[in-house]
């Protein structure tokens, strides 16, 4: 697993063995989520939500977002993401008070455990205007096409993958 654009393309990251606690995301899931908001990013304030080994996060600072906010139950995920973003070289921020709004929010839960669903209502009031949040998912996952005032406006498939993403309602 590596970052594969902007100021740390080519690093190799960490991943914690098994998909118990991170299931990494393949470059090519990876790229063609970067590139459906390629200019969204650049001084944008993310959300890394199910951090894992923070492979999105990093990919985000890499690519010239502002902050990112890496968030994972697991203290074992979270060293994992700690020492990738000292690999890697960008800034960590683990910080409590950041509360929003996120213009970009990367959604990896792991799989089949319903956990999209449960947690897109917490985050539709986080969403910055002309935010986007990328929710990625097993291929027959059961999304809702909306929740609240976020809508599905697409969904890509690679594979056994599906990213879907959410924009607020009447954004631009």
């Amino acid at each position: 697993m590596r970052v594969i654009a902007g100021t740390a393309r080519g690093k190799n990251l960490q991943a914690l063995p098994g998909e118990e606690i991170t299931r990494p995301t393949i470059d090519r899931v990876k790229e063609a989520m970067f590139s459906s908001v390629q200019f969204l990013v650049p001084g944008a304030r993310v959300l890394d939500l199910f951090a894992g080994s923070g492979q999105l996060g990093i990919e985000a600072l890499s690519r010239g977002a502002k902050s990112c906010l890496f968030v994972d139950r697991s203290p074992e995920a979270l060293a994992v993401v700690t020492a990738n973003c000292k690999t890697a070289g960008v800034d960590l921020q683990f910080l409590a008070n950041i509360r929003g709004p996120f213009d970009l929010v990367l959604l990896d839960p792991p799989f089949r455990r319903g956990l999209l669903a449960q947690v897109l209502p917490a985050l539709q009031d986080k969403l910055a205007p002309g935010g986007v949040i990328l929710a990625e998912s097993e291929r027959e996952a059961q999304l809702p096409e909306r929740v609240g005032a976020l809508v599905c406006v697409k969904q890509y498939h690679y594979g056994k993958i599906m990213v879907s993403r959410y924009e607020r309602e009447g954004q631009p």
